[in-house]
């Protein structure tokens, strides 16, 4: 078993602002698989290279350099933190990331870094198919109309021109894609608790996960 929360659920559910807050609790480190995927995704697009052009996706793929430092995300160096949550990066970052190129590269360096330290690592399939030995698996949901709330305001927040109507319908196709692809598609693990943050604040969310893990019969 690896000392590792997964903590796994659909787009705009909050799972990436959720995992940095456990990982704050917790002291421990936290792996954002979600932008390693929108970088990739970002990439493809200043390169205009689509996932049809086998030797344009090769390229980008050998010439990616991917680095997390902190809450910070860089692509080749480039601060990319705010680029990646782009509306056209969210729109397409789905199909990127069900490309089994991108994810045979991508899995691999995720389970490499997991193997050593305390982790906590937010996707879609970590408890399933990256991690799961995970100590700890939590399946993070909520309602449609909440997770786009949430999604709205936080672009808003960004200065990004968008309606909660667009957001809606763009979650909508990024759930479907989301489940019925056929590589590693999202779903819940059996041995996942399921947490209804609908009508949880942030730190209840925060909370409730550090109980479930601190009451794990492994942990001491």
């Amino acid at each position: 078993m690896l000392n590792l929360i997964a903590l796994d659920g659909p787009s705009g559910v909050g799972k990436s602002t959720t995992a940095k807050r456990v990982a704050a609790a917790l002291k421990w480190d936290y792996m954002d698989t979600g932008a390693m995927y929108r970088a990739v995704t970002l990439a493809f697009q200043r390169a205009d290279v689509s996932l049809n052009d086998r030797s344009g996706v090769e390229r980008i793929l050998a010439s990616v350099g991917y680095e997390q430092r902190g809450t910070s995300y860089f692509l080749n160096g480039e601060d990319v933190s705010d680029a990646i949550r782009a509306p056209e990066v969210t729109k397409n970052v789905s199909a990127v990331s069900a490309d089994p190129r991108v994810r045979t590269l991508l899995v691999e360096l995720q389970r490499n870094l997991g193997q050593i330290g305390n982790w906590i690592v937010d996707g879609r399939d970590i408890g399933t198919v990256v991690f799961p030995q995970a100590i700890c698996k939590i399946f993070l949901a909520a309602s449609p109309e909440a997770r786009a709330q949430r999604r709205f305001l936080e672009l808003q927040a960004k200065g990004l021109s968008t309606s909660f109507e667009e957001v809606l319908a763009d979650q909508a196709r990024r759930d479907h894609l989301d489940s019925t692809r056929d590589l590693s598609p999202l779903r819940k693990a059996n041995d996942a608790v399921l947490l209804d943050s609908s009508d949880l604040s942030l730190e209840e969310v925060v909370e409730k996960i550090v109980q479930i893990y601190r009451a794990l019969p492994q942990v001491l």
